[in-house]
């Protein structure tokens, strides 16, 4: 989908939002809160950004990049090789972090850029009439992203926790306290920031039912005992070797299989493989524990083999 960068607007020192319109004047698609698109970048990479504006509009989309200096070169490029008037090409908006529909309250909390997708929740929330409050957590004061959309349309809701300034394990666990059925909690932000709240949450008493997460970027996992194993693709009768230093997907194009990749990291779900016969050794935060209990895919840009062979269906 061919759309135009209308406007970037520098949020944060680190931090731009970028305002997406049809290149055609049609309107976008629609989407729901806690939705993201695949960005196709110039460099050849494709990223997922959360969509931040209010999901009544159709007239735009809005994401924030943080321009992180670990980047693997999707948030460099775009901060540096896009201006306003560019074109991008982008894929529709899929949700994996939707407004749960037994949500009678609901508790957001966001970390640093993990404010985008909770602040779409946020304007959804306050159209449906449903009550909440939104905790955003920060280094400093300039790291605020949206900070006049925050005050302006949510001044009861917001609570702002700079580092420093407030006693963050502290007034945690009292918003978590209150624990009721129809009370969900929705978190974004650092891996780190995200097992905290989670953990703390759980601890409190709130159910894994009542909990939601969305991840940006996976979790280290050590890899240092990464052994190799077989890849034997269904309706072929080559066996492909994959090497303790490389992933299923690498030895699987460098044998000329397409697979489809997109984020690398686990996360998206763009790669998933069906699993004909083989243990999985699931390191993706895409599947639920109940899809992974089942063995019957896995994502070949990041999990592993438990078993020597792992026959899959490409088809």
């Amino acid at each position: 989908m061919d759309v135009i960068i209308h406007k970037i607007h520098q949020l944060t020192p680190s931090i731009r939002a970028f305002e997406l319109i049809s290149a055609n004047g049609s309107d976008l698609p629609a989407f729901d809160a806690g939705s993201h698109i695949d960005v196709h970048l110039k460099n050849g990479l494709t990223r997922q950004y959360s969509l931040s504006n209010c999901c009544s509009e159709q007239h735009r989309y809005v994401i924030g990049v943080l321009h992180d200096e670990n980047s693997r070169g999707g948030s460099r490029c775009i901060h540096q090789d896009y201006r306003e008037g560019d074109h991008l090409n982008i894929g529709t908006p899929r949700n994996l972090f939707e407004i749960h529909s037994k949500t009678q309250k609901a508790v957001l909390f966001a970390g640093g850029i993990g404010i985008t997708p909770i602040l779409s929740m946020a304007y959804r929330l306050k159209h449906q009439q449903i009550p909440f409050e939104l905790h955003y957590f920060v280094r400093s004061h300039e790291m605020i992203a949206f900070y006049g959309n925050l005050t302006e349309h949510f001044p009861e809701q917001i609570h702002f926790h700079i580092q420093n300034q407030s006693e963050t394990q502290c007034e945690m666990s009292k918003v978590l306290e209150e624990v009721a059925p129809d009370r969900h909690l929705y978190v974004c932000g650092p891996a780190g920031f995200m097992q905290f709240v989670m953990d703390s949450a759980q601890q409190a008493g709130w159910s894994d039912e009542q909990l939601h997460q969305e991840h940006f970027v996976a979790p280290q996992i050590d890899q240092s005992q990464n052994e190799a194993f077989t890849i034997e693709v269904l309706g072929s009768d080559r066996k492909i070797e994959v090497s303790a230093h490389q992933t299923a997907t690498q030895a699987l194009l460098e044998h000329g299989f397409d697979v489809p990749v997109s984020c690398e990291q686990g996360i998206c779900g763009t790669c998933i493989t069906r699993v004909v016969s083989g243990t999985p050794d699931h390191r993706d935060v895409f599947m639920t524990d109940e899809e992974h209990a089942l063995n019957d895919q896995f994502t070949p840009c990041c999990s592993r083999a438990k078993s020597k062979i792992l026959v899959i269906d490409l088809a």
